[in-house]
């Protein structure tokens, strides 16, 4: 291959004109990039979690344990497959590889890097683009809850179907938050085309505060941060990381919608929730972080943002926000269910609504700079947003005395046990003595001797 400097922005027009071997080439490479980022992922998640854990993590099998994943997979690929007798075998068959199939699927709208010259043709570094391409990523993630749906019911078991009907409550709850999320990316950048939404983020725009002129920062994550907060939140919950994974909860569903799972099928499930993780990261990279454009001071170099380059920002990015994944689940306790929908339904669905009336008001303002206003009130709400999540709902309560406890009881309930914790003899005891010992025992009274 060869490369060209092109200081070009993709557009629509440019999709569609590729011959047959570079659109499968690209194919190809999208579905190799989701693999390969999965491998490399569950060690990056076990190193990690291991540092911050202060043990080594994998270390044995390739250089720095490198091939533990691939060991692992082999391992899973000859075990026995054990298929249960009340299972529904064709659904059961299917379940695991929608969950693929829509994961990865979701890569083929994300732009990995501007125009480039491959053995002579100009290209996008993307498999295609449409006008809705960011609804198709919605639909993508909105699919995957079939997997996972359809896996525990088809397995016949109790435990997989209720972790499948969580998953379900838990992913669609969710999506609501996400959507929204976006809607503001939407009204900012004029288009759901993922080559235009990257496009909009490199708008050169100058900002004048206290009478010095600026860059304005472009990035959607600054100009609309609760959006970006609340999207990031709702990628964690959709794709069931901790402290969201409560389909899997081990201490309550046995691994839930897994649970009659094994061999390849197992590994499927198990690929498809790194695969959505690394999908939900480059997702949140293209419509919040710039896509492939170079951060700053990158950008001080004119070529930072033309030729092969942006594909080393692109990733770099995706790698920050799925080390960001694992430094959850290594922090954050899982959550209670009835705490994980109020958050999603009491908290950030009302906020996201509450922020895209007050954007829709700052756009309609005329004769105020756009990005600047957004930037004045953005900031702010994002912190405001932050604070919100984070503060605590309610003073604790002092804990009562025991005494306090005992006055405070409703009149009828179970008696408690004597403040001096002796406890009076048992009846029966005392009866039973009485017949063995009638000479120790004293007339009128409950005593004995020991």
């Amino acid at each position: 291959m060869t490369s060209s400097i092109l200081a070009q922005d993709p557009t629509l027009a440019d999709f569609g004109r590729d011959p047959w071997w570079l659109v499968l080439g690209k194919i190809v490479f999208a579905f190799a990039f989701g693999l390969l980022a999965t491998l490399l992922g569950v060690w990056f998640e076990r190193r990690v979690v291991g540092y911050m854990q202060v043990r080594p993590g994998p270390n044995q099998v390739g250089p720095f344990g490198l091939l533990q994943t691939l060991a692992d997979g082999l391992k899973m690929a000859f075990k026995e497959d054990i298929l249960p007798k009340a299972a529904d075998k064709v659904v059961y068959f299917f379940a695991p590889t929608i969950s693929v199939i829509c994961a990865v699927t979701a890569l083929s709208v994300v732009p990995f890097g501007p125009m480039v010259s491959i053995f002579g043709h100009h290209t996008p570094l993307q498999v295609t683009d449409v006008p809705v391409a960011v609804l198709l990523l919605l639909a993508c993630s909105s699919m995957g809850v079939y997997g996972i749906v359809l896996g525990g019911w088809a397995s016949g078991s109790t435990y997989p179907l209720l972790g499948g009907l969580r998953s379900s409550a838990q992913m669609i709850s969710y999506e609501v938050a996400m959507g929204l999320s976006i809607v503001a990316v939407f009204m900012t950048a004029g288009t759901m085309s993922t080559s235009g939404i990257v496009a909009a983020q490199g708008d050169g725009t100058q900002l004048t505060i206290w009478g010095q002129t600026i860059p304005a920062p472009g990035w959607y994550a600054i100009l609309l941060l609760p959006s970006f907060i609340i999207f990031f939140i709702a990628t964690v919950g959709e794709t069931n990381r901790a402290p969201f994974d409560l389909p899997e909860a081990e201490s309550e569903l046995v691994a839930g919608f897994m649970t009659e799972y094994s061999s390849l099928k197992f590994a499927l499930f198990m690929l498809s929730e790194y695969v959505a993780m690394v999908t939900m990261s480059a997702v949140t990279t293209t419509l919040f972080l710039g896509g492939w454009r170079a951060p700053w001071p990158i950008t001080i170099w004119e070529g930072a943002n033309s030729g092969w380059w942006p594909m080393l920002w692109f990733f770099g990015k995706v790698i920050a926000l799925v080390f960001v994944f694992v430094w959850l689940r290594g922090t954050l306790p899982r959550l209670r269910y009835d705490q994980f929908m109020r958050l999603g339904w009491k908290v950030l669905l009302p906020i996201n609504l509450v922020w895209i009336l007050v954007l829709s008001g700052l756009r309609s303002i005329e004769d105020w700079d756009t990005r600047g206003k957004v930037i004045a009130v953005g900031i702010p709400a994002g912190i405001l947003l932050i604070a919100t999540i984070f503060w605590p709902s309610r003073k604790p309560k002092p804990t009562p005395t025991t005494q306090e406890q005992v006055d405070n009881r409703p009149h009828g309930s179970f008696p408690l046990p004597p403040m001096d914790l002796q406890v009076p003899p048992s009846p029966r005891i005392t009866r039973v003595v009485a017949e063995r010992e009638p000479a120790n025992i004293v007339a009128g009274s409950d005593s004995r001797e020991v």
